[in-house]
């Protein structure tokens, strides 16, 4: 009898290891392919008006037309030319957009472009109350408060900044990189982080 308990709750766990971390997956794809579609939304309408097709398809190809575009203007980018005119645009149009430095910075973080746009990773509580959010830190000030941005998964583009006093911001020692995986993967892996707070709070 024990040997059959053993091998359902065996053979149940291997099943779990496998499928959860598809299901997660699918998850993540869903909700970017919700917030894209949401957003493609109008240049969808245009092409299902005038080529008849499809929703999906449409929504299909308006990513691919975002992709390809992303790519042509990453060629452009690359010119001597078109390098010195973004960097005229974004120093005096775009950098004064609200948002729009957080954004660019995060996009960075997530595709490894840029490293040192977070000074480091944080479990904070926003509420004084006994509930902890992963956090990164993007000041510190000189009364010892921290400036934090707390993303929102599964894109972490979105989200909130706070001021906190020091006593709401516990800093742990953790990987940014991997940190952003956690919201981007709707907080599976955060075990490791909840265990370096532990560490900081035993110190």
């Amino acid at each position: 009898m024990n040997k059959f308990k053993s091998f359902i709750n065996t053979t149940f766990l291997g099943g779990l290891l496998i499928l959860l971390p598809l299901i997660i997956l699918i998850i993540v794809f869903n909700g970017f392919y919700g917030f894209i579609a949401q957003n493609i939304r109008p240049f969808t309408q245009i092409l299902i008006e005038t080529a008849r097709l499809s929703e999906f398809l449409a929504s299909l190809l308006s990513v691919f037309f975002i992709l390809g575009l992303s790519f042509l203007t990453g060629l452009i980018v690359k010119t001597r030319f078109g390098n010195i005119a973004y960097n005229i645009v974004e120093e005096n149009i775009l950098k004064r957009i609200p948002g729009f430095r957080i954004i660019k910075g995060t996009v960075a973080q997530i595709f490894g472009a840029e490293k040192n746009l977070f000074l480091g990773v944080a479990l904070v509580r926003i509420f004084g109350n006994e509930t902890l959010m992963t956090a990164f830190i993007t000041e510190t000030h000189s009364d010892g408060s921290f400036t934090v941005f707390v993303p929102s998964g599964p894109a972490p583009t979105a989200g909130f900044i706070y001021h906190l006093k020091a006593e709401y911001v516990h800093p742990v020692n953790y990987s940014i990189e991997l940190s952003m995986k956690t919201i981007i993967s709707l907080g599976a892996g955060s075990d490791d982080i909840y265990n370096e707070y532990k560490k900081t709070l035993a110190k």
